[in-house]
């Protein structure tokens, strides 16, 4: 710099005094230096250092005490455990993510054109006030097997009992005073022929009341019908005692649902269902004919799906993550969304674009750096997942919906600790997390220089 004489002319300033010049920025170097220390030392102790101390460890056997070259990394590929854990992380990384955007892309767009959008956007968006721990827990129940406990499967239940009847009598059985006998495969057939215009009897023993229909009514005995096959089928006891076998009595009740065939020859030649109190009819097919119990009533009733099983473990949790995160992609791509130049969305839609093609061929590539964004953000962060797979998956599912981030945990601090193996993981992991970053940093370089 120079300043102005007297005189007019300029003369420089004097040097600045070592260990004061200033920065492009204009900050004096000792000033930077000073207010930058705290956040280097922190940087330094909170994450340069373990960085490097969990590459160290990783070269080094199980007690540290011993050098073991790349043994740890070699079992990381070798061990069953380990590399069902890279399977996972590999469908966790290329679904949740994917998923969980795209539900967050038709919930923003779908929530600008209804009169109650914010309410929803706020519904959405809710699960993520929740821990993850918490979110773990809620889902444990939902998953439960019970569908009396599990919402998953009382839902699951309830669809497929609508369209396919799913009363069953697991243990149920004739006594040898009973006009049945087995007949093989767990079914049960009358000793006799029977005939038309005369009631069949068909009690059976061995149900728990509990157990029985809610909308079971008292069993009431066939009347005959000409040219007809009547009867009852009733749980041939009574609550308390009591009751004479081989009839029907006031307190019990008949057997809803049961399915009755007529069979001659080994041919089924009617069929019939059991009613509200136990009573069905043949037609004069049956006349002559012996009637069979097959065995599906005797199945245990229809109980859901184990969702919480090898199969469908992983799948389940990352629907309970999806639900989680769906509404922080929405609320990031609805903020997206309305800085789009709306006159481009209606320059296309008066050259007789469709709704379909608006969204397909315009909304979606403006939007193309958010959902970028958000697609980035969650790769980084499924790459992490621990707590949902360890409070949801039960023990014995444990290593099938096994993550590195829950192996890391389970090598470094389980029952049989191996540092080395622990460590091993963190450098993968993080060895796999650069990649996304440095593909996020080019992307935000390349949208700062537009």
């Amino acid at each position: 710099m120079a300043a102005a004489t007297a005189g007019g002319a300029a003369r420089p300033e004097p040097p600045a005094p070592p260990g004061t010049r200033k920065s492009v920025t204009g900050t004096r170097t000792l000033v930077a230096a000073a207010f930058l220390l705290p956040a280097l030392v922190l940087l330094g102790a909170l994450v340069v250092y373990p960085i490097g101390y969990s590459v160290y460890r990783s070269f080094f056997d199980q007690s540290g005490s011993s050098f073991a070259g790349l043994d740890n990394y070699v079992e990381i590929f070798t061990d069953d455990t380990i590399l069902t854990a890279v399977r996972n992380n590999a469908i966790w990384v290329v679904v949740a993510p994917t998923v969980a955007t795209v539900l967050g892309l038709i919930f923003a767009v779908l929530t600008e054109r209804v009169r109650w959008g914010t309410a929803f956007k706020l519904i959405v968006f809710m699960p993520m006030a929740i821990s993850m721990l918490a979110a773990g827990i809620i889902f444990r129940l939902v998953y439960e097997q019970d569908p009396d406990r599990g919402i998953a499967n009382a839902v699951w239940v309830g669809v497929h009992d609508t369209f396919s009847e799913s009363a069953g009598y697991p243990g149920a059985r004739p006594l040898p005073v009973h006009p049945l006998r087995p007949a093989g495969g767990g079914a049960f057939i009358t000793k006799e022929p029977v005939r038309a215009g005369t009631p069949v009897e068909l009690p059976l023993v061995g149900v728990a009341p509990a157990r029985m229909p809610g909308d079971a009514r008292p069993a009431k005995a066939a009347a005959p019908e000409a040219g007809k096959v009547t009867g009852t089928a009733w749980l041939d006891f009574s609550r308390g005692g009591g009751g004479t076998p081989n009839t029907v009595d006031a307190k019990e009740l008949g057997l809803k649902g049961l399915k009755v065939e007529a069979v001659r020859d080994g041919r089924v030649v009617a069929t019939a269902t059991a009613g509200a109190d136990g009573s069905f009819s043949l037609p004069e097919e049956a006349d002559g004919a012996r009637l069979r119990l097959p065995e599906s009533n005797f199945h245990e009733p229809y109980n859901g799906v184990d969702w919480l099983g090898p199969a469908l473990v992983t799948p389940a949790i990352i629907g309970s993550y999806v639900w989680m995160w769906a509404g922080f992609a929405m609320v990031l791509i609805a903020a997206g969304l309305a800085g789009l130049p709306r006159e481009l969305l209606e320059a296309a839609r008066v050259d007789g674009a469709n709704e379909w093609q608006v969204f397909r061929r315009v909304t979606v590539p403006l939007l193309a750096p958010v959902l970028a964004v958000v697609l980035v953000t969650l790769m980084i962060n499924v790459l992490k997942i621990f707590d949902l797979v360890f409070i949801i998956a039960p023990g014995s599912v444990q290593d099938d919906a096994n993550v590195l981030a829950l192996q890391l945990y389970r090598s470094s601090f389980g029952t049989d600790a191996h540092l080395g193996v622990g460590s091993a993981i963190a450098v993968l992991l993080l060895l796999l997390v650069i990649p996304v970053m440095l593909f996020n940093i080019r992307r935000m370089r390349r949208e700062t220089r537009r």
